[in-house]
């Protein structure tokens, strides 16, 4: 039951992610980096210490015997994590949301749920357990729907294209680079929260049961909010938005402000519930980051389906997208089945 229990907690965490980014479209008079900035500092710097000082017992004494070595590879790899989200958020500016998915989250997905047991030593240990062969159909058949997904997206993009009449900017030779750069600098973010480990157990120690992971999330979101911060500041002083922040009418800036601290809970809301299903997950927890990732693309592109976003779309178009989901829904089961039987042993 409580590996079930892990699943629907990776789930809501994904799930949230998956809808963080709507409030944006209620954002005016702000520059991408004003409203990327105000949700960060929610999501990425106060939640994190606040979750950790209501969720930890006696947090003070949980830090100060945590080993400066976890925190400082969590911090580091979390700074990695935020470029890896910059390279991202600037790919879609050339091959478009679709193929950036695809081919960063999908990056992503292989590899940072891998990492940690390769470089712990034990991926050869776990590739020869049992439901080994479950978790690794799972993984690839992750690899391949987020693939597919990528792949309707793009097609998606054309049918749009061709109604219109007009094409956009689209450059494989500047996109595919910063999508590379992307998927493998975002993987470090479940490695981060390996690395963070020692600390967690601390707090386990103290009595934080399922909620030890959020002591990480001091680390390794901070110092994603870190490399985040110093672009955002860029393109501030770059652009000369600064002013953004207070020069705007009182009604605006609230509702501006609303808006991003909405979507900084909704995204703080995916490291929440995914602390609480990684610690259910038994022998297997290296897989939480697949699952979650899986998850993510697939609440994301349920999402993009209610708010009819792919109403346009050739008959085609729909047919790849279909095979998509059911793609992404054999590979969590696949994963969830392997989980099982690890526990099972």
């Amino acid at each position: 039951m409580e590996l079930i229990n892990g699943v629907l907690f990776h789930a809501t965490g994904a799930s949230s992610a998956a809808l963080c980014y709507t409030p944006q479209k209620q954002v005016h008079g702000w520059s991408w980096q004003t409203y990327w900035l105000a949700q960060a500092a929610v999501c990425w710097l106060i939640l994190p210490v606040v979750m950790a000082f209501i969720t930890i017992p006696h947090l003070t004494n949980v830090l100060h015997e945590a080993p400066a070595s976890a925190m400082i590879k969590s911090f580091l790899l979390g700074m990695a994590y935020g470029i890896g989200g910059t390279a991202f958020g600037i790919a879609i500016r050339y091959v478009g949301f679709s193929l950036t998915y695809a081919i960063a989250v999908g990056i992503s997905c292989v590899l940072g749920t891998l990492l940690p047991p390769l470089v712990h030593g034990t991926l050869g240990d776990m590739l020869r357990s049992n439901g080994a062969a479950y978790l690794s159909t799972g993984i690839i058949l992750g690899a391949a729907g987020i693939g597919l997904c990528g792949i309707a997206g793009r097609k998606k993009e054309k049918d749009i294209e061709r109604q219109q009449e007009q094409a956009g900017i689209f450059s494989l030779a500047k996109g595919l680079p910063l999508c590379l750069l992307a998927g493998v600098l975002s993987a470090l973010y479940g490695f981060s929260l390996d690395q963070g480990q020692p600390i967690a157990d601390i707090a386990n120690r103290y009595g934080a049961g399922n909620f030890q992971g959020n002591v990480i999330y001091i680390f390794s979101n901070s110092g994603a909010f870190v490399t985040t911060a110093l672009y955002c500041l860029y393109l501030h002083q770059k652009e000369n938005t600064l002013h953004e922040y207070r020069t705007a009418a009182k009604s605006a800036l609230r509702l501006n402000y609303l808006m991003a601290a909405l979507t900084g809970l909704m995204w703080y809301g995916q490291f929440f519930f995914y602390g609480l299903g990684h610690v259910r997950m038994g022998n297997y927890k290296f897989t939480s980051w697949a699952i979650h990732m899986i998850m993510l693309v697939l609440f994301s592109t349920i999402a993009g389906l209610v708010m009819k976003e792919w109403n346009k779309c050739s008959s085609k178009t729909i047919r790849v997208l279909m095979l998509a989901l059911t793609v992404l829904v054999i590979a969590v089961l696949m994963l969830t089945y392997g989980n099982y039987l690890g526990e099972a042993k």
